[in-house]
């Protein structure tokens, strides 16, 4: 595996490739490697001749300073497990690297980015498309790799992608979860073994949603799940929506011709963990 931490080196290597036809697959990562991320590796490799992975802890998507800091950062075992997995290329670019002047765009995003996350995030989702654009702007891919627990931001991304007109295809990757259902995330290392099995049951209210919506409306479904995590004391509940898979808008009824997620967002303590599941139809 090759590894670049300059964008003009990088850029240089993949140019090369596809000047002899091989299509890139990328997926951008913040580091903190798990299974998740492998499989979007993996499906990287089923669909392009080179695959490129980044680690790149993004200062402009934590509206929170003290996040940034607790963020996980694991370099040495992200790259043993990239190569390990067959990761052609990593790029672990520097913070000046990508942003070697201060970017004060502005992204216009349709709106998805003041629902949910940008509720309790401000200025989180214009962070991650400034970073994807220039990501993209490097990398060049034909393909990104992302994984669907990020719901909101999958979403986001592909409208940013539309909106200016970035020739890369957007492929949304399922959710991996441990053996408990707990969503696999790089803030789990922040959880003590027994965080972690109390957080399971986000997962199990989210199941239960999931039937509840075979008999109750949205708003019902919403009151069940919300009373089922709340006596729980580890746990401090920000928000449980029940959205379109595509406008990302609340639902007040089921439409059997349009898809409804519940998006959840809870604290364990000084973790935020995010998870969605399809609950209708």
């Amino acid at each position: 595996m090759k590894v670049f931490e300059k964008a003009a080196e990088l850029n240089q290597f993949l140019a090369l490739g596809r000047a002899n036809g091989k299509s890139v697959g990328f997926v951008p990562t913040m580091g903190a490697l798990h299974s998740g991320h492998i499989s979007l590796i993996n499906k990287a490799k089923q669909g392009n001749d080179v695959v490129v992975a980044s680690v790149f802890v993004n200062p402009t998507q934590f509206n929170n300073p003290d996040d940034l800091k607790k963020y996980p950062r694991t370099i040495e075992a992200d790259k043993a497990l990239l190569e390990k997995h067959g990761c052609n290329v990593l790029f672990f670019p520097s913070v000046e690297e990508i942003y070697p002047e201060k970017d004060n765009t502005i992204f216009d995003l349709g709106g998805l980015d003041n629902l949910m996350e940008g509720k309790f995030r401000p200025g989180h989702f214009n962070g991650v498309a400034m970073v994807v654009k220039r990501l993209f702007e490097i990398v060049q891919p034909n393909n990104a790799y992302f994984g669907e627990k990020d719901f909101q931001q999958l979403a986001i991304i592909r409208y940013m992608v539309k909106a200016e007109l970035l020739p890369v295809n957007v492929i949304g990757c399922p959710t991996l979860r441990e053996a408990s259902g707990l969503a696999m995330s790089s803030r789990n290392m922040r959880l003590t073994e027994e965080e972690k099995i109390e957080a399971a049951a986000i997962y199990k209210a989210m199941l239960e949603a999931k039937e509840n919506a075979k008999s109750f409306p949205p708003q019902k479904v919403k009151e069940f799940f919300e009373n089922s995590i709340s006596h729980n004391p580890i746990f401090k509940f920000e928000y449980f929506e029940i959205v379109d898979s595509e406008t990302l808008l609340p639902l007040l009824e089921w439409n059997s011709e349009r898809k409804a997620v519940g998006c959840v967002a809870i604290w364990i303590r000084d973790v935020r963990l995010i998870d969605n599941l399809l609950i209708f139809p």
